[in-house]
């Protein structure tokens, strides 16, 4: 019976041990707290410098593309060397400076910097909500993978299609949308980690990273909007 058991187990952990799967989840939160020091760091470095202006714009837009999907290329090669985390590292400064212009923007409100701690906590209360969600649902969730990047390609397309149209009304939709798909997606990345469909950390990190990088800036251009107050 206890054989049985050990077999079923092993079967709905991906082949992947219980001890492995709380090493890499273990691991993984650790890296994701590391990388939010370079990631503050980069957003500070932006803001004084102003360097994230050079990534404004469609020809701005397809230089940090470029330079965005070179360092995920570049950790998913290494991933599984010595060099995998100062190259995610090294993306989550990036990530940082990309930040620093709506930053900037958020810091010109009175209460910026009210704003900008919100919007931390609210994240912060996003995530450990889904951590928590998914250390408690059984049921495997790797079937909202595709529906999940689904909704991500009509958030795209959205996105493209207001750049052209500039609505005040559809960019607020597609901010509350991207909030409730990257919350989701947190869910169902964790809960990868926790099943043994991610054997690996530093990628882990990676996905996690977005996912909460999404979150934080689409939360923070509501409040924004909504919270801005003016001198």
């Amino acid at each position: 019976m206890s054989d049985r058991i050990t077999s079923l187990g092993t079967s709905f952990g991906y082949g992947v041990s219980t001890e492995q799967r709380n090493r890499v989840l273990r691991n993984t939160y650790w890296l994701l707290a590391l990388s939010m020091v370079p990631t503050v760091l980069g957003a500070w470095v932006g803001v004084a410098s102003g360097i994230g202006h050079a990534f404004t714009g469609g020809i701005g837009m397809i230089l940090f593309l470029g330079i965005a999907f070179g360092f995920i290329y570049a950790i998913n090669k290494t991933k599984n060397s010595a060099a995998g985390v100062p190259v995610l590292l090294g993306f989550t400064f990036f990530m940082g400076l990309m930040l620093s212009n709506m930053i900037g923007l958020i810091l010109g409100f009175r209460n910026g910097v009210s704003l900008i701690m919100t919007a931390f906590g609210g994240t912060a209360g996003v995530f450990f909500a889904m951590a928590s969600l998914s250390s408690v649902i059984k049921r495997d969730l790797s079937g909202m993978g595709k529906w999940l990047f689904v909704g991500l390609m009509a958030l795209v397309l959205g996105g493209l299609i207001n750049m052209f149209v500039g609505s005040t009304a559809g960019m607020l939709a597609m901010s509350v949308a991207a909030i409730g798909i990257f919350s989701a997606y947190m869910l169902y990345d964790i809960k990868q980690i926790i099943d043994g469909g991610e054997t690996n950390y530093i990628t882990a990190t990676l996905t996690l990273y977005l996912d909460i990088i999404n979150v934080f800036q689409n939360l923070l251009a509501l409040l924004g909007i909504f919270g801005g107050e003016r001198d």
